[in-house]
């Protein structure tokens, strides 16, 4: 599964391994208003939340973390996702990474995986978060870190929507997300054949229950099949 051997007898701090501190809670501080907002949380490459119509801060909301490609930022990557949040009702957090791509891309889990534990802290602060309808989402690189960073807090994690992903880099597996993971067949990018191919081999022989979808297309996300995916996220969810 890992890109390195996980060795139980070694100490790892769970940190470095992409583990997160964030835990669902009650709220303390007032919603956020529907529309974009800006978390004022970072002085560069803020994270976006989306907050939909209607939406009670008192019940359980379902909450989709939605990590862009490299090169990205929240604006490019949350068009993907945004208009069913309002349609279905789901928040939509799009954290930033601090360089062009995810730390976990350039050396190993660090300042991003920091942030994301603060924004996620924050939409908790504001929200009931629903922690069966809590998923993490990409494409490409953010695909990528949204898998790998999926399966190692699958116990805080329910769905992973995994578009394009290029590798999975996974210490530390926790819990049992179930994932709905995606690929072009004509990605010149990211070759189908050295990536979703074997990720799903080695995410069925690991026992997650997987969705897999290919479509015809290039190295970018399907409007038809995210629709798919969020179906996938939210058929079981009558809040």
């Amino acid at each position: 599964m890992s890109s390195s051997a996980f060795d139980p007898t070694v100490a790892l701090d769970p940190r470095l391994a992409g583990r997160l501190a964030f835990l669902p809670r009650l709220p303390g501080k007032p919603p956020l208003p529907p529309g974009r907002h800006a978390l004022c949380l970072f002085e560069t490459r803020d994270a976006m939340l989306r907050v939909p119509e209607h939406i009670d801060a008192r019940l359980p909301t379902p909450l989709v973390v939605l990590f862009h490609g490299g090169g990205g930022s929240a604006e490019k990557i949350l068009p993907m996702l945004e208009a069913h949040a309002d349609k279905r009702g789901f928040l939509l957090l799009a954290p930033q990474s601090l360089h062009p791509t995810w730390d976990l891309v350039i050396a190993g889990n660090g300042p991003d995986r920091e942030r994301l534990d603060r924004a996620l802290a924050e939409v908790a602060d504001r929200f009931l978060l629903d922690p069966g309808h809590l998923a993490f989402a990409g494409h490409s690189d953010g695909g990528s870190y949204a898998l790998s960073l999926g399966l190692t807090n699958g116990d805080r994690v329910s769905h992973l929507i995994v578009s394009s992903a290029g590798f999975m880099s996974v210490q530390v597996q926790a819990g049992a997300p179930k994932i709905f993971l995606s690929h072009g067949t004509r990605d010149e990018q990211i070759p189908i054949d050295r990536s979703a191919h074997n990720h799903a081999r080695l995410l069925r022989a690991a026992g997650y229950d997987l969705t897999y979808v290919e479509y015809d297309g290039p190295h970018a996300y399907n409007p038809d099949v995210v629709s798919q995916a969020v179906d996938f996220f939210l058929g079981d969810f009558f809040g």
